[in-house]
């Protein structure tokens, strides 16, 4: 006991010198239990490096002989320790473990997440799935009654998987650029056929969220849902006077966030899963997927975020102005984070309403125009739009208008993102490639090389093929769109791959009321409708007026600055002052880049030292065995490799790691 307890007080002391002395050498800190196991490491080779330099004890020599070895075995004993740090360094780079403590609080999530994951995959499999999670089969490949089976299979295990897989089948039933139209219309069902949470559960969540029973704060509750939907449910209920109307109250289902946690870190892995086994996951783009799909799917579970968003979107312009358009009043006084109250709209889903519309008499062409126009102006001119516009999410009311339901989820455009697609619609109107391959440019995040001509000549067929005359617009042109932004190494600023994802759901919205709809004319008319506003007299006036008002500061100072340049030219003293470097960030990185070249050159420099110092002959003896040209050699070498083992470790060490 006594020899542990001395053995432990030794690497204590021994911590004390170690620690700040390897971090100083190596100008990077490390974390405790790195550290520490340095430390040991050290102390255990120590002994066999003293014995392999100088012998078994006792030893003998003069005193000066023995404190020059202590040094260098001190020395040698430190490097080993050094080395260690790099090495671990190299292997688990500090931050890719989690932390003790982390690992005691997630032991449980764990254990939960994978209890979950095991069960998805075991309802995979009982429907018939599994061939395709492990790449056997491919969707696309099924001829009509493979397809039809698979949809029907992919469905039902979507709705026994619970309400994440749900709300992922809703979205997924509005992609069919990404998946077979047999199985987006198989999904398509997964709107409408969602068990309802019991009552009693609803009422609470009505009596936290509101402080009080519902009864006490409606005039009149209907406690059967009016709709059940994967994340929420939708009851009736009456105002008290002097309101006194009829408003739909939504209600987050109990416990839905923390399952929607869970499931949709289930829905990442399944992604990954899929895009490293099978070839038509990767091909699908399923991680960008999963991720876009978390990242809506956790703005919709806050209310609040959709109450502002109603807010919003009715203001704008699109709506305000609009006589066929509606969004449902809100009532924020009765609305929260889990709970909405909003002006009730009768009315049937769109993508059940095409006998609707026939037995009515009204013209689909002309609602299919008004949704359209609608989309477009909330993209182009509002700039905040609907990020979600699947059928769902529209009601055909009595009136024969269209309601918009479900802002949870909304794209917001800045103005310059804004003119930049006015200028792209612009010029699709006018067929003009060159405009248009300008236009993608500003919108889009261009890379440091781009071949602009062979851009425009992409751009340029992919108006011949899809914008021209009576062609028949599809998904297909939003893959080649996409097509060309990749093939050009361009990338997509979420906003902007939002608007996308809303105009190829808008065409298959549109396509349910309105199979022959012409997006391509609809745009054309919106454009010289709306855009070409801004080239009107009025508005050019107006534009000048601002961007004189805007200039005219410049303007006032210019003649006297032109002015001084001149004569500073015309007496000799004109000169160009130019700071190199003047950013904190560019000296920063220039200075940390010109410190490891000369670590690397110093540690060059005494490792050649070492090697000319020990290949020297004579010299006067400090030992038997050993000159002073070697002892300095030595010596030379530790420094060489601390010097290199700095360099080193910085390369390992990522930029903003934290200690472990």
């Amino acid at each position: 006991m006594d020899v542990v307890v001395l053995g432990l007080v030794n690497l204590a002391v021994f911590m004390v010198i170690f620690v700040p002395t390897s971090q100083r050498l190596l100008g990077v800190r490390f974390g405790l239990g790195r550290l520490a196991a340095g430390a040991l490491f050290t102390l255990w080779v120590s002994g066999p490096l003293a014995s392999a330099m100088i012998g078994p004890p006792p030893w003998t020599g003069s005193r000066g002989a023995a404190i020059a070895y202590m040094v260098l075995i001190a020395l040698c004993s430190m490097l080993a320790g050094l080395v260690f740090l790099v090495l671990s360094e190299a292997l688990v780079p500090t931050g890719s473990l989690p932390r003790a403590r982390d690992l005691r609080r997630d032991l449980s999530g764990r254990i939960a997440r994978t209890r979950r994951y095991l069960q998805i995959l075991r309802i995979a499999i009982k429907h018939g799935l599994g061939p395709y999670l492990r790449g056997r089969r491919r969707p696309g490949r099924e001829n009509a009654a493979g397809q039809a089976e698979l949809a029907r299979s992919l469905r039902l295990a979507l709705d026994e998987a619970g309400v994440t897989f749900v709300k992922l089948g809703q979205v997924l039933s509005t992609r069919s650029d990404v998946i077979p139209a047999s199985v987006a219309t198989e999904l398509s069902r997964l709107q409408d056929q969602v068990s309802p949470a019991p009552w009693p559960q609803i009422e609470q969540v009505l009596t936290k969220e509101l402080g009080a029973p519902p009864h006490q704060v409606y005039a009149a509750f209907d406690t059967e849902p009016l709709a059940a939907a994967s994340v929420a449910q939708v009851y009736t209920a009456r105002l008290a006077e002097p309101d006194g109307i009829d408003v739909v109250v939504k209600v987050q289902r109990p416990g839905i966030a923390t399952v929607v946690d869970r499931d949709l870190d289930i829905v990442r892995r399944l992604a990954r899963l899929l895009d490293r086994n099978t070839d038509w996951g990767r091909a699908m783009g399923v991680r960008a997927l999963a991720d876009g799909f978390a990242d809506a799917m956790r703005e919709e579970l806050d209310f609040t975020v959709e109450a502002g968003n109603m807010t919003t979107v009715a203001a704008g312009q699109s709506v305000a102005t609009s006589n066929d358009l509606v969004v449902p009043r809100l009532y924020p006084e009765r609305s929260t984070r889990r709970v909405l109250t909003m002006q009730r709209l009768d009315g049937i889903g769109l993508g059940n309403a095409p006998q609707a519309i026939a037995d009515r008499g009204l013209d689909p062409v002309r609602l299919g125009r008004a949704l359209f126009d609608c989309l477009l102006g909330q993209v182009t001119i509002d700039g905040v739009f609907h990020a979600d516009p699947h059928p769902g999410n529209f009601l055909l009311l009595t009136d024969g208008r269209i309601g918009m339901l479900d802002l949870g989820s909304v794209g917001r455009l800045d103005p310059a993102t804004r003119e930049a697609l006015q200028r792209f619609l612009l010029a699709i109107d006018h067929g003009d490639p060159v405009a248009a391959t300008d236009a993608l440019l500003e919108i889009v995040q261009r890379p440091d090389v781009i071949d602009e001509r062979a851009l425009e000549r992409a751009v340029g067929q992919f108006m011949t093929k899809h914008l021209s005359a009576g062609v028949a617009l599809g998904p297909a042109m939003f893959n080649d769109l996409f097509q060309i932004i990749t093939s050009h190494q361009l990338g997509v600023p979420p906003e902007v791959a939002a608007v996308f994802r809303a105009l190829a759901t808008i065409e298959g919205t549109i396509s349910r009321i309105s199979p022959g709809f012409d997006l391509v004319a609809a745009s054309r008319q919106f454009a010289g409708a709306h855009v070409t506003d801004r080239l009107a007299p009025d508005a050019l006036r107006r534009t000048a007026t601002e961007e004189l008002a805007t200039l005219l500061p410049m303007l006032r100072r210019l003649p006297r600055r032109i002015d001084r340049i001149a004569a500073a030219a015309e007496s000799g003293r004109l000169g160009v002052n130019v700071r190199l470097l003047a950013d904190e960030r560019d000296r920063r990185h220039f200075t940390g880049l010109l410190h490891q070249a000369l670590l690397a050159v110093l540690g060059a420099t005494a490792g050649i030292m070492a090697v000319l110092l020990l290949g020297t002959p004579g010299g006067p003896e400090v030992t038997e065995s050993m000159t002073l040209f070697q002892l300095f050699g030595y010596n030379l070498l530790v420094i060489c490799a601390v010097l290199v083992l700095r360099v080193l470790v910085l390369i390992f060490r990522l930029p903003g790691s934290r200690a472990s």
